[in-house]
């Protein structure tokens, strides 16, 4: 029997797993064009292809290492149902962020009020099932609904996951709209404390850092999407200068690979730094595995194997070193 490691499983915190049928589709000239591709592959989805398509991607995520998975969900209440039925299947913990969508994007995503989109929540939290709020965005959610869901969270202790600071027009379009920047935005509304995750982050200033880790907030960073829809960098140095935590997500699942995501988060910082070694391979991994089941409010969660005999391990002394600087998906047993 080949020997094994056992290390905590990894977390994907930001998932998006339709859009794992986008793998190979140019989508235009920049993040709007290729929005436009993902809605209409969106607008396809019926319960029926969420629960025969997802469980593929589910179990791509857990041979890549991940054992749970926060899916962002705004395909429809009984798509929700047939994500958890896919991840079951799979064999992968699931946490269902079920996303709020007062307005645009595709008619099919919206709820009438936030208060409908409440009960949802307590419908699925009715059937035993792992919940967290996802205020899509400031350009999906006014400022009325955020107040309402980021009061729920915090009267529930509930995860709120919300995408901000992504692309430029997004900040311009909230500064017309708000007169602040989404991040300050979510403070002014209650949806950023210890229990929020903050998806993206790419164009984040100073002082919206200073506001997520003075709530105790983490950042979602999904660095080989961004790099595929030319998100911009998450600016890690300056987020790890102000200890806020950090967690990973596979989001478009343009490439499903903890340890790519990993990697690519340190070659960020050293990019921007002219630095090598900025975060440690013992804080990527807790990025990996800790962070994430904190963003999704767990304590627990399963394992993942290493196989020590696995080519791309051979002459490695120090196997953590090794895992982050040279191996992919395949290492995991």
């Amino acid at each position: 029997m080949a020997e094994t490691l056992p290390l905590p499983g990894f977390v994907d915190a930001h998932c998006h797993a339709f859009q794992r049928a986008l793998r190979g589709r140019g989508g235009g000239t920049d993040f709007w064009a290729w929005r436009e591709l993902m809605l209409g592959e969106a607008e396809s989805q019926t319960a029926a292809s969420v629960r025969r398509e997802y469980v593929h991607v589910y179990r791509e995520l857990r041979a890549a290492g991940y054992t749970v998975v926060g899916e962002f969900h705004y395909l429809g209440f009984d798509e929700a149902l047939a994500v958890v039925e896919a991840a079951e299947e799979a064999g992968i913990r699931i946490v269902v962020l079920l996303a709020a969508y007062g307005r645009g994007g595709l008619t099919r995503f919206r709820q009438k009020s936030a208060a409908e989109y409440l009960r949802q929540v307590e419908d699925l939290r009715g059937r035993g099932i792992a919940v967290g709020l996802a205020p899509h965005s400031v350009r999906a959610c006014t400022a009325d609904w955020l107040q309402e869901i980021g009061r729920y969270a915090a009267a529930e202790r509930l995860p709120l996951h919300v995408h901000a600071d992504e692309q430029p027009r997004e900040i311009e379009e909230c500064l017309v709209e708000h007169g602040v920047r989404p991040i300050e935005l979510l403070d002014r509304t209650g949806c950023l404390s210890e229990r929020t995750t903050v998806v993206h982050a790419t164009h984040a200033d100073g002082a919206e850092l200073d506001l997520v880790a003075r709530a105790g907030a983490r950042i979602c960073a999904c660095p080989t999407t961004e790099a595929n829809l030319g998100d911009g960098f998450l600016p890690v140095e300056r987020v790890c200068k102000r200890s806020i935590g950090i967690c990973i997500g596979s989001d478009s699942n343009v490439r499903i690979d903890p340890l790519e995501e990993l990697r690519e988060l340190e070659g960020i910082a050293r990019r921007q730094s002219g630095r090598r070694n900025v975060i440690s391979t013992e804080t990527l991994l807790c990025f990996g595995a800790d962070e994430g089941a904190g963003a999704l409010g767990l304590e627990q969660w399963d394992d993942v194997e290493v196989d020590l005999a696995h080519p791309s391990l051979r002459g490695v002394e120090d196997v953590f070193e090794g895992l982050i600087a040279g191996c992919s998906a395949d290492v995991f047993v």
